[in-house]
């Protein structure tokens, strides 16, 4: 990118210059539940007062259905004096990145766009069209945000259900990594998906509660089932030191894995602290590794990092496993650790104890 000309600024007079402009602010949860579109309506103003006409504005942003065509489209007109649809072009292509995903990349994944207009949505497929090998055309810019809503829902209400799945099989003393190693062989009907200590990252769970006066039951049930996971490696690793004559008061715990996806720094609502919290609370003594996380704090204090995997491992009365980095030999840790609490069913089978 950089060999052709590629530059990165963060002069907000820049946007003069631009001919099409992307906007990817964040939308993290809100007070309410919902997305919070403060930064995107930052970013629209910042654009607005710079737009020029003929400038082609795509939101990638994970918002409510109607947001491109209401609040930003509102925006953008009043801080320019220009007219979407007229003056310039107004587009919504929901984000399908995966970060650290070396099979899908921007290029090998369709991308949707949903326009104003339908030349709109033409001048946006130009410009996607020069980097990705597929542009797939939604009806409108609502068509086109219900895409991520339904493709983050349908995530989260597999992953409920399987944790779920989790929690019951556990309890019938059924090895549910067994039952999913069997039911993902068949070709039709199913789709595997693996139980965790809870959902993070940036798209988080949305529904229709604030745009149309109505709610997704199931995505809200996913959700409340989901946000419950923390809660429950927290229970499953009491009553693993208690099975082992260990209280989980001034028990050493040691987490490995933080951040919510593996392989990457980024701990945008990863389940680690959530955990932690609930294990200082029970009075146990937290320390965490992560190759990608050189400092961490929790409750406003650092919680202390270890600098040799297997030693600490050896030393913590528990250890458990809340993302399978690629760096991390998961047999070797499983020798080394006292008592190894896999979450991410990513251990030999019977080489720990798994969620």
């Amino acid at each position: 990118m950089l060999a052709q000309g590629f530059r990165v600024t963060a002069n907000p007079t820049e946007l003069g210059r631009v001919r099409t402009a992307v906007i990817c602010a964040p939308t993290p949860r809100g007070a309410d539940g919902g997305p919070d579109l403060g930064q995107v309506e930052t970013a629209a103003r910042t654009l607005a007062a710079r737009l020029r006409p003929h400038t082609t504005v795509i939101l990638e942003s994970p918002v409510p259905p109607g947001t491109t065509e209401g609040p930003l489209l509102r925006l953008l007109e009043s801080g320019s004096g220009l007219r979407a649809g007229r003056d310039f072009h107004l587009a919504h292509s929901p984000s399908r990145v995966d970060p650290g995903n070396r099979d899908f990349t921007p290029a090998n994944t369709p991308k949707v766009i949903g326009g104003l207009t339908p030349a709109c949505t033409e001048s946006a497929a130009a410009f996607y069209g020069r980097i990705t090998d597929k542009v797939v055309r939604a009806r409108g810019t609502r068509e086109a945000e219900t895409v991520q809503l339904l493709e983050t829902n349908f995530r989260h209400v597999n992953i409920a259900l399987v944790n779920e799945m989790a929690a019951l099989c556990h309890d019938l003393g059924i090895d549910l990594w067994d039952v999913l190693r069997c039911a993902e062989t068949k070709p039709f009907g199913f789709q595997a998906f693996r139980p965790g200590p809870g959902v993070g990252g940036h798209a988080v769970p949305q529904d229709l509660t604030a745009h149309a006066g109505r709610t997704l039951r199931m995505a809200e049930l996913a959700q409340d089932v989901n946000g419950r996971m923390p809660r429950y490696v927290v229970q499953r690793a009491a009553a693993l030191l208690n099975e082992h004559g260990k209280s989980a008061r001034g028990a050493r715990v040691l987490l490995l894995g933080i951040t919510y996806k593996a392989d990457l720094a980024d701990q945008q609502g990863s389940p680690a602290r959530e955990i932690a919290v609930r294990l200082m609370e029970l009075g146990a003594s937290v320390s965490y590794h992560d190759p990608h996380v050189p400092s961490w704090n929790v409750l406003d204090r650092p919680v202390p990092r270890a600098d040799s995997l297997y030693e600490a491992a050896a030393e913590a009365d528990l250890t458990i496993l809340l993302q399978q980095h690629r760096t991390y030999d998961l047999q070797g840790l499983s020798v080394k650790a006292q008592l190894l609490l896999d979450t991410r069913g990513a251990t030999p089978t019977g080489a720990a104890h798994r969620l």
